[in-house]
């Protein structure tokens, strides 16, 4: 069954999807079934990609990795967003951007995540650190 908030990848044409509203059914694109990306939470490689939330005066900040996630056409993050309440908030990003986003909102129990381009999902920690 597919879950809500659940992210599915196309192998043929990199389309990717996010579950709002779960039924038992087989997601599909190109005449294929979807594959289900994992989301991720410890790095392995020279790249960083756990998204790291802090709590500011001006709402809430995340970052993709302490050295910043490499930003080229290829290799990106194309979106950071974070969970809370029953709401998500994103942000879409493009090649050349900083992999940061502003979120408008102030608790300390967010989950944040990152869709890498090439590395695909990421979640960062469940409490924000306040700067």
């Amino acid at each position: 069954m597919a879950q809500k908030l659940r992210i599915y990848w196309c192998p043929v044409c990199e389309t990717v999807a996010e579950i709002l509203h779960g039924r038992s059914l087989e997601l599909a694109c190109c005449g294929l079934p979807m594959i289900r990306v994992d989301e991720k939470a410890a790095d392995r490689g020279k790249e960083e990609h756990v998204p790291i939330v802090e709590r500011t005066v001006a709402g809430t900040t995340v970052r993709v990795g302490d050295t910043p996630h490499p930003m080229d056409i290829l290799h990106y993050v194309a979106w950071i967003e974070i969970v809370l309440e029953g709401k998500c908030y994103r942000e879409f990003l493009k090649p050349g951007q900083r992999p940061l986003a502003l979120f408008d909102v102030w608790s300390q129990d967010v989950v944040a995540r990152a869709y890498c381009s090439v590395h695909g999902l990421w979640v960062g920690p469940a409490k924000a650190a306040f700067v």
